[in-house]
């Protein structure tokens, strides 16, 4: 598991970028969300790595 938070604005990205935050689930600046580790997730982190940080998540 992975928490991903957004951490810079959307406000000024390109439409597809946009819509890759929204995907994960990321409205807000601050706003998390714990998501499994798996390539699709990876791949939308990966292309906007400059706007959100990633950390490990504990297992429940």
């Amino acid at each position: 598991m992975i928490k991903v938070t957004l951490i810079k604005s959307v406000s000024n990205e390109v439409k597809d970028v946009k819509a890759t935050v929204r995907a994960l689930g990321l409205r807000k600046i601050g706003q998390s969300k714990i998501m499994e580790e798996n390539s699709a997730n990876l791949g939308q982190i990966n292309k906007v790595s400059y706007l959100v940080k990633v950390e490990k998540a504990e297992e429940k």
